[in-house]
């Protein structure tokens, strides 16, 4: 049994790390990247009409991803939302309704498209590149559990177990008991051990205080790290430098594609 000071402690750093992850808080990083050379610094050939879909992390919408996207639509990239809400449903679910908005995209846009994701999103991402490597021409995936991703923090845990004790009840769009066991469960799981027929990039913090870090080491990926929280990462300088670098080379070869 745990002596009640280390019961104490374990408390306290719960409240601490939940205080660290709110949203809220997270957004306070905006004016410091509305400043920053990475937002101000503008090139609006440098996309090319390259499409880009991005998906929002776990209970989350697409309003989570607006500046991401208007930083990419600055830049002559055309960015898309997942369109699948709050991003609570079955994963397989999710996935298939993914798929659908992928293939419109990639017609919309006239070739591959690049999958950015946040979170469960980027989880969901790397499942999509893996179903559908002919539409995807790169994958980012920021601060997302793809190694052992029922590994998040306890209180997301226990919100997604919630939701799937509601889906008993009849609740539709929730998540169910399948998602954490059974075929659902191992057929994901799987695709999620698979190897990645894209080029990929994880973004991981250490002081990310949802997602241990070491879940966000995809073997097939290429890692870096960045200082921020899980919920800041969408508003971090470092990841724009990341993924300004990254999609420039992929926007080139989506040109040249479009070329021949």
């Amino acid at each position: 049994m745990r002596a009640p000071h280390m019961i104490a402690e374990r408390a306290l750093d719960t409240m601490k790390v939940a205080a660290r992850e709110q949203v809220l808080v997270a957004m306070l990083g905006i004016p410091r990247l509305l400043r920053h050379r990475v937002w101000t610094t503008v090139d609006t050939t440098q996309g090319q009409g390259l499409g880009v879909l991005l998906v929002p992390g776990f209970g989350a919408s697409d309003h989570t991803l607006t500046l991401t996207g208007a930083w990419l639509r600055a830049r002559g990239y055309r960015p898309t939302g997942a369109g699948i809400g709050f991003t609570v449903g079955c994963t397989t679910d999710l996935v298939d309704r993914l798929e659908r908005r992928l293939e419109e995209h990639a017609e919309a846009t006239g070739g591959q498209v690049v999958l950015i994701g946040q979170s469960r999103g980027g989880t969901l991402a790397r499942l999509l590149a893996v179903r559908r490597p002919d539409l995807v021409r790169g994958l980012v995936m920021l601060g997302s559990p793809v190694v052992e991703p029922l590994n998040a923090q306890r209180d997301v845990m226990a919100i997604a177990g919630f939701l799937a004790r509601l889906s008993t009840f009849g609740v539709p769009g929730l998540m169910n008991g399948d998602c954490f066991s059974g075929d659902c469960y191992r057929t994901n799981i799987s695709a999620l051990a698979a190897p990645l027929e894209v080029p990929a990039l994880s973004v991981y913090s250490r002081s990310d205080g949802i997602v241990p870090w070491q879940c966000s080491l995809d073997p097939y990926a290429e890692h870096l790290e960045v200082r921020c929280t899980h919920t800041g990462m969408a508003f971090e300088p470092a990841v724009y430098r990341a993924l300004d670098r990254q999609l420039v080379g992929w926007a080139d070869s989506h040109a040249l594609a479009a070329a021949c």
